[in-house]
């Protein structure tokens, strides 16, 4: 199993990933991961020579908020990602309260989890993230920015 951190609140734009530290590398050569980045490699190493397909669990936990500068038109959401393109099953979401109200209600954190196994075909790879995926209340509307704190991604060898 490998596990990667990130601690402290990062500022996520819309449809970029949240950055990791190694804090369980995988000493084995299954997962490769640059330190600062939000990007992981999984490796379609398999150990006999029947395998066809390397297999992963992979799980984030994490608190997401609306920034202070923000408004809370819609949910907010983040998803994990297969080279670049969100799973849509891994998405979690949460609908913050309106910001008009008093107190405002921005910078109120809520725990998400989001967990899915990945199948990789024998001496391929797949890059892997934790991606904002919130998305505009209108086409006019940019899709916001996200606050993350205390992110979380492990990754277990399941096949």
């Amino acid at each position: 199993m490998a596990e990667y951190v990130y601690d402290p609140v990062q500022r996520v734009q819309a449809n970029q990933n949240v950055l990791l530290q190694d804090s369980i590398p995988c000493t084995k050569g299954y997962v490769f991961h640059r330190n600062g980045s939000g990007i992981l490699t999984l490796r379609g190493i398999v150990n006999n020579s029947c395998g066809c397909f390397a297999r992963y669990q992979v799980t984030f936990n994490g608190n997401i908020a609306i920034p202070s500068d923000g408004t809370a038109p819609a949910p907010i959401a983040v998803a994990l990602s297969i080279n670049g393109e969100p799973i849509r099953t891994s998405r979690a979401i949460v609908t913050p309260a309106d910001v008009a109200a008093d107190p405002p209600t921005t910078e109120n954190f809520f725990n998400v989890t989001s967990t899915a196994f990945i199948t990789i075909p024998k001496g391929c790879c797949l890059t892997i993230a934790v991606e904002n995926v919130s998305e505009a209340p209108t086409a006019a509307d940019p899709a916001p920015a996200i606050l993350v704190q205390d992110a979380n991604l492990t990754i277990a060898r399941t096949a």
